[in-house]
């Protein structure tokens, strides 16, 4: 048998679905990222740090 205690709210449900999706959206940006710099490194290497014009 579950324990009694205090019901988890309508509001707090939808609050901790909205942080859910917003770290699974922020993860996918971040492995999207991730993937382009492996698909393009020559573009992340063409000028040295310090020759930008």
């Amino acid at each position: 048998m579950a324990p009694r205690g205090k019901k988890t709210t309508m509001a707090k449900l939808k609050r901790e679905a909205k942080l859910r999706e917003r770290r699974l959206d922020k993860q996918a940006r971040k492995d999207a990222r991730k993937q382009t710099a492996v698909d393009r490194p020559a573009e992340a290497t063409d000028t040295p740090m310090g020759a930008r014009g």
